[in-house]
C-alpha cells in the first residue's frame, strides 16, 4: 500500500514564501508521475504542478513564475516551493503520485492572509 503524506503549509502573509514537502513511501521507481494539486473552497481540486520521472515539469498558468516542482528520489519526496504567495492561492493542497492510479495525500491547509 502507498502512503502518500504532506508536511508544510500553514498561514502565510501576502507576497510571502511556504514549502511544501511530500513523502510518499515505497520506491519511486513505480511511479510516473508526481503532481501537486489544490482545492479553493467551494470549488473542485485543479492541478498545480507536476513533474515526470525524467524530470520534466509542468506548472498551471496561474502558478507559472512562482511556484517549483522538484522532487528526490533517494529521499522519496515531491516538494513545492512557493513564492509571492496571494490570497487567492489560499487552498487545500495535495500530493499525488500515480503509477497507473492516482495515490493521494490526505491535503495540507495553505493560508495567504495578512
Amino acid at each position: 500500500q502507498v502512503h502518500v503524506v504532506e508536511s508544510g503549509g500553514g498561514l502565510v502573509q501576502p507576497g510571502g514564501s511556504a514549502n511544501l514537502s511530500c513523502r510518499i513511501s515505497g520506491t519511486h521507481d513505480r511511479f510516473y508521475l508526481w503532481a501537486w494539486y489544490r482545492q479553493l473552497a467551494g470549488k473542485g481540486r485543479e492541478v498545480v504542478a507536476h513533474i515526470r520521472s525524467d524530470n520534466v515539469t509542468t506548472y498551471a498558468d496561474f502558478v507559472k513564475g512562482r511556484f517549483t516542482i522538484s522532487r528526490d528520489n533517494a529521499e522519496n519526496t515531491v516538494d513545492l516551493q512557493m513564492a509571492s504567495l496571494q490570497v487567492e492561492d489560499t487552498a487545500v493542497y495535495y500530493c499525488a503520485a500515480i503509477d497507473g492510479h492516482f495515490h493521494w495525500g490526505q491535503g495540507i491547509q495553505v493560508t495567504v492572509s495578512s
